[in-house]
C-alpha cells in the first residue's frame, strides 16, 4: 500500500482518505504518514480537520508520525501546522507535544537539526514549557523534551527535576533517563546525588530511587555505590529492599556497565553483610534474558513492583553495547496508604488518590494516561467500568524503508529494496476491589513484525530477482495481583511469553 502510494497524485490519495470505509480509515492515515510523499502529506493536509476528526483518528496521525523512522521536514510542518494556534481536545494537545519531540530528535539524529522547522518545534516546546502551569501540562511538555534527546535541553531538565513537585521531578529525571552514559556528565549526577541523598529538600520516595538508578547505570564512581548502598541502611524498609535488589540483579547481569565496579566495592564486608542485604520489605525486581543469540542480541526486561505503588515492566534489546528501549509500561498508584492500612511517614505528604499509565515503545515516550483521579473518580469508574482494558497504543508502524543503488564492478547495478512494517496493541487495565481489598494490574503487548527485502540486477539480456520475506508475531502479559487485607500484604507477579512464531 505505502509503495503504491508512493507513486500516487494529491487528488487520488485525498479521494482514497474520503472514500475509505470507517473501519479502514485509520490504516489509510497510517499508510499516508508512512509513504511521507509530497502528494499524500499534502491530502493529510487537507483532510485532517483537528476541530472536527475524531479524537482517534487524529491520535492515529500523530503516532504514526511519532513512529516514523526517517522523518522529514515536511512532516514536522504537517505536524506543526495543525498543533500551532487551535483549541484542541486535551488528550490530542498531549499527544501531539510528545510527537513533536519524537519528529525533532529524529530529524536530529540524521544530521538535520539546522532545519528551521527542528528550531521551530524546540521552542514550541520549550515555550510550552515556560507557560504551562496546571501539573499534567509540565510532566507532558518535560516528556516531550525527553524524545527529542538533545544535550543542550538537559539544563532545563535538571532545575525541574531538582526544584519540582514530586511528578514534575519524576518526569524530568524519566526524561534524563533516556540520554546515553556520554551525556551523563559530573553535573547531572551531582544533581542525581543532591536528589537521591535529600541534601536541599525532602523527595518522594520513587523519585529517590530514580536519581540512585542513573547513578548506578551510568559508569558510577566507588564512592557512589558505597554512598548509596550506606544510605540503603537509613531508609525505610520498601525502597531500601529494592534498591539492594537492583544492585543484586546488577551483579549477575553481564552486560551492566558497573558490574566489576560493585563486585570491587562488595569485596568490604563494612558494606556487604547480612545487616545491609537483610531487608524484608515486599518489593520485588527480576533482570534476565527472555532470549539471546551469542554475539548477536540480546532481550532483557526489567519488571518491578514497589509495594503495589509502582510497577514497571521494561523489555531492551541489546546488541554491540547498543540499548535500544522496545518496550516499557509503568503502571503507578498514589495515596493507596490508608486504603493499605499504612501510616504515611514524617515529612512526607499524603498524595492524593490516583492510578495511571506511561508507556515508552521503540524509545518514543507515549502520551500518559489517568485510571482514575482522587476516590469519587474512583467509585464512578468502578460502578460504570465496562470491562474492558485501556489501549496503550494499536496501529500500523514502518519500521524501516530503504531504497538504494549499488554499483557492480562489472559495471551493472542491483537495485535493493527493504521494508519492515510493525503491528501493534498495548493494553493496560488495573482493577481495584474496595470489597476484597484487591488491586490487580494487566499489561498485555501483542506484535507481529513484517520484514520485505528484495535485489534486483536489470540488464538488457538478463534480468534476476532475489526476495525474501520474514514475519514474526508474539505476545507478552505481565500481571500482578496485591492482596492488602491482612498482613503482611500478599504480592504475586506473573510474567507469561507466549510461543513465538517465526516465518
Amino acid at each position: 500500500f505505502i509503495q503504491m502510494l508512493h507513486s500516487a497524485k494529491k487528488r487520488d490519495v485525498l479521494q482514497l482518505l474520503r472514500r475509505a470505509p470507517e473501519e479502514m480509515l485509520p490504516f489509510v492515515v497510517e499508510a499516508a504518514v508512512a509513504a511521507q510523499s509530497v502528494a499524500s502529506l499534502a491530502a493529510l493536509s487537507d483532510f485532517l480537520d483537528f476541530s472536527k476528526e475524531p479524537r482517534a483518528l487524529l491520535e492515529k496521525f500523530l503516532y504514526a508520525a511519532a513512529f516514523s523512522p526517517r522523518p522529514s521536514g515536511e512532516l514536522l510542518r504537517l505536524v506543526l501546522d495543525k498543533l500551532d494556534g487551535k483549541q484542541l481536545a486535551p488528550e490530542v494537545q498531549e499527544t501531539g507535544i510528545v510527537a513533536l519531540g519524537s519528529l525533532v530528535g529524529k530529524l536530529c539524529q540524521q544530521k538535520l537539526c539546522g532545519l528551521q522547522e527542528v528550531a521551530h518545534g524546540v521552542e514550541t516546546i520549550l515555550a510550552g514549557l515556560r507557560d504551562a502551569e496546571a501539573e499534567s501540562e509540565v510532566v507532558t511538555y518535560l516528556l516531550a523534551l525527553g524524545n527529542t534527546m538533545l544535550p543542550e535541553t538537559i539544563p532545563t531538565l535538571l532545575d525541574r527535576a531538582e526544584e519540582g513537585p514530586a511528578a514534575i521531578t519524576a518526569a524530568a529525571i524519566s526524561a534524563l533517563r533516556r540520554f546515553p552514559a556520554g551525556h551523563i556528565s559530573g553535573k547531572v549526577k551531582r544533581v542525581m546525588r543532591r536528589i537521591f541523598h535529600e541534601k536541599r529538600k525532602s523527595y518522594e520516595k520513587t523519585c529517590r530511587l530514580a536519581a540512585a538508578e542513573i547513578l548506578l547505570d551510568n559508569e558510577p564512581s566507588p564512592m557512589d555505590v558505597i554512598n548509596i548502598l550506606l544510605a540503603a541502611n537509613e531508609l525505610e524498609t520498601e525502597t531500601a529492599a529494592f534498591l539492594l535488589l537492583k544492585v543484586r540483579n546488577s551483579l549477575r547481569a553481564d552486560h551492566h556497565p558497573a558490574r566489576k565496579i560493585m563486585k570491587d566495592v562488595m569485596r568490604d564486608p563494612r558494606i556487604n553483610n547480612y545487616n545491609s542485604f537483610s531487608k524484608a520489605g515486599i518489593s520485588s525486581s527480576f533482570s534476565g534474558p527472555l532470549t539471546a543469540e551469542e554475539k548477536h542480541l540480546n532481550a532483557k526486561p526489567f519488571d518491578y513492583c514497589k509495594n503495589g505503588r509502582r510497577c514497571v515492566s521494561d523489555f531492551s534489546l541489546l546488541s554491540h553495547g547498543q540499548r535500544l528501549r522496545a518496550a516499557q509500561v509503568t503502571i503507578e498508584a498514589q495515596g493507596m496508604e490508608s486504603m493499605m492500612g499504612e501510616n504515611v511517614l514524617e515529612g512526607e505528604e499524603e498524595s492524593e488518590l490516583t492510578a495511571g499509565m506511561s508507556a515508552i515503545f521503540f524509545d518514543v515516550q507515549l502520551r500518559p494516561i489517568v485510571f482514575f483521579q482522587g476516590y469519587t473518580d474512583l467509585m464512578a469508574k468502578v460502578l460504570l467500568s465496562s470491562g474492558e482494558p485501556t489501549s496503550v497504543v494499536k496501529g500500523n508502524l514502518l519500521l524501516m524503508d530503504h531504497h538504494q543503488v549499488i554499483p557492480l564492478q562489472s559495471g551493472f547495478q542491483v537495485t535493493v529494496k527493504l521494508q519492515g512494517g510493525l503491528g501493534l496493541d498495548i493494553s493496560a487495565d488495573m482493577d481495584v476491589s474496595i470489597w476484597e481489598q484487591e488491586l490487580q494490574t494487566s499489561i498485555s503487548a501483542r506484535g507481529g513484525l513484517a520484514i520485505d527485502f528484495q535485489a534486483e540486477l536489470d540488464t538488457p539480456f538478463l534480468q534476476a530477482t532475489v526476495r525474501s520475506q520474514t514475519e514474526l508475531e508474539t505476545s507478552i502479559h505481565f500481571d500482578t495481583m496485591l492482596r492488602f487485607s491482612g498482613s503482611p500484604v500478599l504480592m504475586c507477579l506473573q510474567l507469561r511469553k507466549e510461543q513465538v512464531p517465526y516465518r
